[in-house]
């Protein structure tokens, strides 16, 4: 028989992303709907290892939706990567009678939730992360609107880059996954789109571009370039050298994971928050929620950390066209 759940503990994890409060909103409101007590966990694992837990009510978690970042703060937890950390952690839900968790976070977080389930602690993970880099789902909390906050920052360099005739360089977040940088690319009409899943290393190859857009007439040149290549000062040092033409480098950092959330990102992520409490309501377990062909799904936290994603050929290719 499946395991009765009475308190369902609820921490975010990793790096903070806008929809998170809309998510923590949905499992507590709909785990209390369900007859199941709720406690909050702050500052992620550490806080569960530091025992930062309180009882959550309805009242908590009101006017937090249209709020960026995450109202039970997050943080990097080094000690809940070993054994002696995951045993404690699950020791301390015991204790504080909280017998399933929802995790929300990205990979690393559900390895922390995939260690609790092997201790006895019922977890689900919920996808938060603005990388769109978990393969078990299209969709992850935060994309959307970090995605739009830099295609709005792009398009304001854009205009000071073309007043000026320069070539800039604009670097996105998103790890080692070239999602945003594909977005954005496309979306704000760049020239070249540095992604780690295609990259070369040639700049040879973005110098010859930028010179044969000058001759063509061309009054600047925008190179959308993802973090896990950076480099872009350097890159812009190297660029303005060897074309003479004036290059600017623009890292936007931390701004994209800010922001009130979108639309998308609030509705989206409610919906998997109230999914995840129900399916940990019913006594699932070491399960990840995800969202495939329009519909809300679940799946084995093994499986979906073995899945792998990659960059649709298709979209990469579309993407250099409308380049020329």
């Amino acid at each position: 028989m499946a395991k009765e759940i009475k308190t369902i503990g609820v921490l975010t994890s990793g790096g903070d992303a806008p929809g998170m409060n809309a998510a923590i909103r949905a499992v507590v409101r709909k785990s209390i709907v369900n007859g199941k007590k709720v406690k909050g966990i702050q500052r992620g694992y550490a806080g569960l290892l530091n025992e930062e837990i309180f009882d959550m009510t309805p009242r908590d978690v009101s006017d937090t939706i249209q709020m960026g970042g995450t109202i039970l703060r997050t943080a990097r937890c080094e000690e809940f990567k070993t054994e002696e950390g995951q045993k404690k952690g699950a020791e301390i839900c015991k204790k504080h009678k909280i017998d399933g968790l929802v995790v929300i976070g990205g990979d690393g977080s559900y390895r922390g939730a995939q260690k609790l389930a092997a201790h006895g602690i019922n977890t689900i993970g919920i996808p938060g992360t603005i990388d769109l880099d978990i393969a078990c789902t299209e969709y992850t909390i935060g994309f959307d609107t970090a995605v739009n906050t830099a295609m709005q920052a792009i398009d304001k360099v854009r205009d000071t880059s073309s007043s000026h005739e320069r070539c800039s360089i604009i670097e996105v977040m998103g790890r080692n996954a070239g999602y945003i940088a594909l977005w954005c690319g496309v979306a704000n009409g760049a020239e070249d789109i540095l992604i780690p899943e295609r990259y070369e290393f040639n700049e040879q190859e973005i110098i010859n571009n930028i010179i044969a857009n000058r001759k063509k007439g061309k009054t600047h040149h925008l190179i959308i370039n993802a973090e896990g290549i950076g480099h872009s000062t350097s890159m812009a040092r190297r660029i303005e050298a060897a074309t003479g033409i004036e290059t600017r480098a623009t890292i936007l950092g931390y701004m994209q994971r800010g922001g009130s959330p979108t639309c998308k990102d609030r509705y989206y992520a409610s919906m998997m928050g109230a999914y995840a409490a129900d399916i940990l309501c019913k006594g699932e377990t070491n399960r990840v929620v995800g969202y495939q062909h329009g519909q809300f799904v679940d799946f084995d936290i093994d499986e979906a950390l073995a899945m792998q994603k990659e960059i649709s050929p298709f979209q990469y290719e579309v993407s250099r066209m409308l380049a020329i």
